[in-house]
C-alpha cells in the first residue's frame, strides 16, 4: 500500500478516558475514526488481566489491536475509505462493521485512549499531521467519565466506580506516558488551534512546542 502516496493525513487525538476527545473531534467538523472500536473482544487469549483478579485490563494498550488501527489509518490516508469494526463496550464485543469514507478531506481525526501508542508508526508511514493529548483536572475527568459511562450503560456501576477511582489516581501518569510517546499535552482551545492550523495547511508545531495560532 505504501506505493500509493497519501492524499490525506491524520491528527491522532488521545488523552485519559473522559477527557473530552470525542466531543472535541466532533467540533472540528473533520471526518473521525473512532480508535476505541479496535478493542479486542472479551475472551481473546491475548487480553491483559488486572492484578487483583478483576478480569481483563481494558486500560492497558494490550487490550487494543494497534496493528488493525494503523492499517485502517494508512488505508484512509491513501485511498480515502476503509472498513472499520463497530464495537460494543457494554458486551466487550464487535457487533458489525461499516465503511468509513473521508472523501476529499485532506485531514481527519483518529481519536482514542491508545492513539499515542501509534504515533511513531504513523510518522514512519508519512501520514501524521499532529498528535495531541487532552489534559485537564483529574477530578473533572472522573466526573465526566462516570456520568458518560453510566448514561451509556458501558459496565455495571460498581465496576465503573472502581475503575474511575483507579484512573483518577493514575491520570497524571497516563498523560506523562502519552507525552513521552510524542503527543502534545494541551487543553481543548490549544488543540482546536493546532487542528485548525493543520486543516489550513499551515505548519503544525512539533510535539512539545507551542502553537503559533
Amino acid at each position: 500500500m505504501t506505493s500509493q502516496p497519501p492524499s490525506a493525513r491524520v491528527v491522532l487525538l488521545t488523552g485519559p478516558s473522559g477527557s473530552g476527545k470525542s466531543s472535541l473531534a466532533a467540533r472540528t467538523g473533520l471526518p473521525v475514526l473512532n480508535l476505541d472500536d479496535f478493542y479486542k473482544e472479551d475472551g481473546d487469549p491475548t487480553l491483559p488481566q488486572l492484578a487483583d483478579g478483576g478480569g481483563a485490563d481494558w486500560d492497558s494498550p494490550g487490550s487494543w489491536d494497534a496493528d488493525a488501527a494503523v492499517a485502517a489509518i494508512e488505508t484512509l490516508c491513501r485511498t480515502s475509505r476503509t472498513t472499520v469494526p463497530l464495537y460494543d463496550i457494554a458486551t466487550s464485543s464487535r457487533v458489525g462493521e461499516e465503511t468509513l469514507d473521508i472523501g476529499r478531506a485532506p485531514l481527519f481525526i483518529a481519536e482514542g485512549v491508545f492513539a499515542a501508542d501509534i504515533i511513531a508508526r504513523c510518522a514512519d508511514l508519512g501520514v501524521l499531521a499532529d498528535a495531541l493529548c487532552l489534559r485537564g483536572r483529574p477530578s473533572t475527568t472522573f466526573r465526566r467519565r462516570l456520568l458518560r459511562d453510566l448514561r451509556e450503560g458501558r459496565k455495571p456501576p460498581h465496576y465503573l466506580l472502581r475503575r474511575g477511582w483507579r484512573l483518577m489516581r493514575a491520570e497524571r501518569g497516563i498523560v506523562a506516558r502519552q507525552t513521552a510517546l510524542g503527543a502534545y499535552a494541551c487543553g481543548k482551545g490549544t488543540a482546536m488551534g493546532r487542528i485548525a492550523a493543520a486543516t489550513a495547511g499551515g505548519q503544525v508545531p512539533a510535539s512539545g512546542q507551542k502553537a503559533s495560532v
